[in-house]
């Protein structure tokens, strides 16, 4: 039987480098481990205007590899795809909190977006237990932007 790997490959608006800096400065164990820029414009069409971007970037967060290129505006990030980090404390949660959301308006339910408008869920490892408790568990949740663990333990 084949083990195909799968990898996330996220496309930036020309800010790719910036990202994976970020990305690896806000979670441990992590390391930028490949750059390709763009060849000379005069290659292709669609290399025009990209000379020194990134045209394959890899990088590792927490354990975890991802690709990433330069491709401009024409594609754009949105919430039917996010990324979970699930966290064993409250003191964890506010940390990635902290680092991860920059767009308010984005935040419900342990979902933020970060600066460069890709969507997160910073979710406590025990989400399941609390939402089994009660039904009114969910409606905390569902009041909640950031998750507050001890407001499931007050109901």
């Amino acid at each position: 039987m084949m083990k195909a790997k799968i990898t996330p490959s996220l496309w930036f608006d020309d800010n790719a480098e910036e990202a994976m800096n970020y990305y690896v400065s806000v979670f441990p164990n992590s390391e930028i481990t490949r750059i390709e820029r763009y060849p000379d414009e005069k290659l292709d069409e669609h290399f025009v205007g990209q000379a020194g971007k990134i045209i394959n970037g890899e990088f590792i967060l927490n354990g975890e590899k991802f690709i990433c290129l330069d491709g401009g505006p024409l594609f754009k990030f949105n919430e039917a795809i996010s990324f979970t980090v699930t966290c064993k404390d409250q003191a964890e949660i506010d940390s990635y909190w902290a680092k991860l959301s920059h767009v308010p308006e984005a935040e419900q339910c342990g979902w933020c977006k970060d600066k460069f408008g890709l969507s997160w869920q910073i979710i406590p490892e025990n989400l399941g237990e609390l939402l089994a408790q009660s039904d009114k568990a969910i409606q905390i949740l569902m009041q909640q932007k950031k998750i507050i663990i001890k407001e499931f333990e007050n109901q």
